[in-house]
Formats: C-alpha cells, structure tokens, sequence
C-alpha cells in the first residue's frame, strides 16, 4: 500500500459533484440524488475553498434535527442553504476538511480515514485545488 498512489485509484472517468454552501439544502439533497451520489465536497465561495463534505447521512440530521423543533416547519427548511445548517449544526464541533493529495501512498489516505474517523476522503489536487476523486473505505 505505500507503494501505490491515490492517484493510482482515480477512475478514467467518474462522477463528481461539488456544492457552494450558498445552494439550498433541497436543491443539494436532488442533486445528489440526481447524480446517484451519496456526498459532495462544499465549496465556500467566500473563503475560495473546500470546507466540508455533505453526505446523506447529513439529510437524515436535518431532518432529525428539525423535526423535533417546535419553531422550525418542515416546510421552511427548503429553503434553508447549506452554510446555514453548517453553521447550527458545527457550533460547537468544527472540523477542517479532512483531503489528501493524489500523490499520497493508499497507506496515508487509509491511516487518515481510520485517524479521522471518517468514510469519504477527498483526493485534491494541491497545485490546482480542484478535487479528483473522493476516496472511501470501499475504493
């Protein structure tokens, strides 16, 4: 494994897709939907970079979240925007994005997701800042 590169694991062609955390939670929701994808890197065009990952367990949160409230109608969270519910729901736990170069070894990327306790590890490329891939468990 620290032989091979993450670079080695990128598809000839793949689906990706990247949310700004300024599009609406319901519009993200479909597109993943849409796409057949279960998580996209966020782009914050303010701070012109990659802060986060959404995934589909972050839907299932929201709703949890805001079924339980009293103030909140269902409703009215289709027009909630991603950077609003980053900012409720990171109060108190913000985490960097956790990425990778496509040049790291599968052992750095692997040691990284079980360290991060994460599932989805984004592959950027750090001379173009562009994301290639998000690396899981799975490949």
């Amino acid at each position: 494994m620290k032989s091979h590169r993450c670079y080695d694991l990128i598809p000839t062609s793949s689906k990706l897709v990247v949310f700004d955390t300024s599009l609406q939670v319901k519009k993200a929701f479909f597109a993943l939907v849409t796409n057949g994808v279960r998580a996209a890197p966020l782009w914050d065009s303010k701070k012109q970079s990659f802060v986060g990952m959404l995934t589909i367990t972050d839907f299932i949160n929201i709703l949890h979240r805001y079924y339980k409230s009293a103030l909140v109608q269902i409703y009215e969270l289709e027009e909630h925007k991603i950077e609003t519910w980053r900012e409720v729901y990171l109060q108190d736990s913000f985490k960097p994005l956790v990425c990778i170069s496509p040049n790291a070894s599968l052992f750095d990327a692997v040691s990284s997701l079980i360290r991060n306790k994460i599932h989805r590890l984004p592959v950027i490329d750090p001379e173009s800042g562009n994301t290639l891939y998000i690396l899981t468990h799975k490949r």
